[in-house]
């Protein structure tokens, strides 16, 4: 937070508009008030807005705080300068050299103050009464608060004009034919001023005014524009350790590809301790350690990823993306049913952060493993057919539920038994859940074709249903692997009187009308009725004789039509 106002009141104070700057390093200050470097950036505002005694507040706070930074001397000294305590000034600049003594900012500010002390004995020069405008750091921070002068010291003659009568104030005469110069000393003076003398107002600005003829200034007098915001040595510092972790992560990506695992692992770990700002390093360690099977050591950098990116406020993303790798490892790790539990937990966490398909994948391939493994654990052949006998028990009584109750026990201890499956199904027929009854006898048949018991049990469904072709097809599928077996041999028999009657019409007009309706949802009734062979057929049946004639000596019309009539769609006289 302290960091963010801090960079609002560098670009408030870079945009020249001081106010803003001193509000917000004051935000920044009462965050972190033991930072040096905000009490020495609110100094140089107060500066710029000529309030030199809170600057000067500031700086000694500044050099309170950090006594051993060179630059919070020099912001002591312009403070001085400012309100004319030019020995002070020149005290703390010499101060600041002792600490610093290659600082050229302040170099520059104890020529300065020497300068001004020296003005201030002897007076203004009688030629130019102005010498004081141009004197100390203040200039240029005037300069560069006014809008209208802000330009002009991004051109570099001008700057050498300025310095050149910074130096020496009767220098100003040579300049006073160009418009920026009066301009500047408008603005210092804070008087507003048209041009230049008498006779050059309409003279246009020059690109370039001639060159004066002044030896170049020694480079030790060379001003400085107003110093910019300082970037504290820490914020410097921890630059420096970001740009350095890439590095060891990238080249623990390259490792990584190689295979080369030992190596990529090393990297990471000096990634995470030059920056413990960035998760993306001790993600990359644990997907390392998964792929090397140090399960455990994955599972800890996950939870410690999740912990910091916590902290740190991470992308909802990345967090989804280290639970899902921790639901991996511990995937790999399960042994038994109970294992999958806590893997099945990460990939549902993960998926309440970001719904990855990848993550839904493994979430449902641990599941099914669950599932299957729970089969495995609970399978006991022994104990299934313990409770079968149960059931048959309770099936004897005519207690259905309890019975149902106990061969869905047998079928969990072995889901292999066409016997329960057709001892459940019975129950279901019993009870009147048909279409449960019907899906336990097709079971019961897929898992043991040759078992009659299974076909009884769908055929006995099916008549209940009314769906009397299709009981009698089961029943004498049935026959085909136990034809003498009685139970399908009763089963046809009551099919046939039941089809018989319907193509006599000697079913009542209730019988007909739920024959017909129950037919009408047979999709294979549907379809017949929907075919124009049969449609025509149907036609001919009734308008011509000579071709039904014919009809009838197709095998396969004639099966059609037989459905028809056992549906109660179509009646023969």
């Amino acid at each position: 937070m302290a960091d963010e106002a801090k960079a609002k009141g560098n670009a408030a104070f870079s945009s020249g508009d001081f106010n803003a700057a001193v509000t917000h390093f004051t935000e920044a200050i009462n965050l972190a008030p033991t930072n040096h470097v905000l009490y020495s950036n609110r100094s140089a505002a107060y500066a710029s807005l000529n309030k030199y005694s809170e600057a000067l507040a500031d700086a000694k706070k500044t050099v309170e705080v950090k006594p051993d930074w060179g630059k919070g001397y020099s912001r002591l000294g312009a403070a001085h300068v400012g309100l004319g305590h030019y020995g002070d000034a020149i005290s703390a600049y010499k101060r600041g050299l002792e600490i610093d003594p290659n600082n050229e900012a302040l170099k520059s500010g104890l020529a300065d103050a020497q300068a001004g002390a020296a003005r201030s004995r002897a007076g203004p020069s009688p030629m130019n009464p102005f010498g004081d405008a141009f004197s100390g750091p203040e200039m240029w921070a005037k300069l560069t608060a006014d809008p209208s002068t802000r330009a002009f010291l991004q051109q570099p003659d001008f700057v050498k004009m300025m310095q050149e009568i910074q130096t020496n104030p009767s220098n100003l005469n040579l300049y006073l034919k160009d418009q920026r110069v009066m301009q500047a000393l408008g603005v210092l003076l804070n008087v507003k001023l048209r041009g230049g003398p008498a006779g050059a107002e309409d003279e246009e600005i020059p690109e370039s005014p001639p060159a004066p003829k002044q030896p170049e200034p020694r480079k030790e007098e060379k001003k400085s524009e107003p110093e910019p915001m300082e970037v504290s040595e820490e914020e410097s510092e921890a630059k420096k350790r970001k740009a350095e972790a890439i590095k060891e992560k990238e080249a623990g990506n390259a490792a990584y590809k190689k295979k080369d695992f030992d190596t990529a692992i090393q990297h990471y770990t000096k990634a995470m301790e030059l920056d413990d700002e960035d998760i993306s390093y001790i993600m990359n360690r644990a997907a390392t350690y998964l792929e090397m099977g140090q399960l455990e050591d994955c599972i800890k950098d996950c939870d410690k990823a999740v912990e910091r990116g916590r902290e740190l406020r991470a992308d909802y993303k990345m967090i989804a993306k280290v639970l899902t790798r921790k639901g991996t490892a511990l995937v790999k790790m399960a042994k038994g049913s109970k294992d999958f539990e806590p893997a099945i937990e990460m990939f549902q966490k993960a998926l309440t952060e970001h719904r990855n398909p990848d993550t839904l994948k493994k979430l449902n391939d641990a599941e099914k493993a669950k599932k299957e493994l729970e089969q495995q654990e609970y399978f006991d052949p022994k104990l299934a057919d313990e409770e079968r006998e149960k059931g048959n028990e309770y099936f004897k009584q005519q207690k259905y539920p309890e019975a149902i109750k106990h061969y869905s026990e047998s079928l969990r201890r072995n889901p292999k038994d066409p016997k329960a499956y057709s001892n459940r199904a019975a129950c279901y027929t019993k009870l009147g859940a048909m279409p449960e009854g019907l899906k336990d006898a097709e079971k019961c048949i897929e898992l043991d074709p040759t078992f009659a018991k299974g076909y009884t049990r769908k055929g006995a469904v099916q008549f209940f249903m009314k769906e009397y072709e299709k009981a009698l097809e089961t029943y004498q599928e049935g026959l085909k692997h136990d034809a003498s077996n009685q139970e399908l041999l009763d089963g046809v028999r009551r099919c046939v009187q039941q089809i018989n009657k319907a193509s006599r019409g000697d079913l009542s007009p209730d019988e007909l009308k739920e024959r017909q309706a129950k037919g009408m949802q047979d999709p294979e009734i549907q379809n017949i009725l929907q075919d124009p062979v049969m449609r025509q057929v149907l036609t001919d049946f009734q308008e011509n004789p000579k071709a039904a004639q014919e009809h009838t000596k197709n095998p396969m019309v004639m099966n059609k039509i037989q459905k028809l009539v056992s549906a109660g769609i179509v009646q023969l006289r």
